[in-house]
C-alpha cells in the first residue's frame, strides 16, 4: 500500500490539468468577487446621484 501511495506522489502525468483547473476556479472566483464589488458600488453611485438630481430640479 505505501508503495502506491509514494507512486501516486511521485508522479507527475495530469499535474498540468491539474494546476490549469485550480487557476482558472480562483480566477473566476476573483472576477466573481470583483463583479459583485463593482455592482454594488455602481448601485450607490446610481442613487446618491438621483437624490442629487432630484435635488436640483427647478420646477
Amino acid at each position: 500500500m505505501r508503495s502506491h501511495f509514494k507512486r501516486f506522489l511521485i508522479d507527475q502525468s495530469g499535474a498540468v490539468s491539474t494546476d490549469w483547473v485550480v487557476l482558472t476556479a480562483a480566477i473566476t472566483i476573483m472576477a466573481g468577487a470583483i463583479a459583485l464589488t463593482v455592482k454594488n458600488h455602481t448601485v450607490d453611485a446610481g442613487q446618491d446621484l438621483q437624490v442629487y438630481v432630484q435635488s436640483h430640479i427647478t420646477e
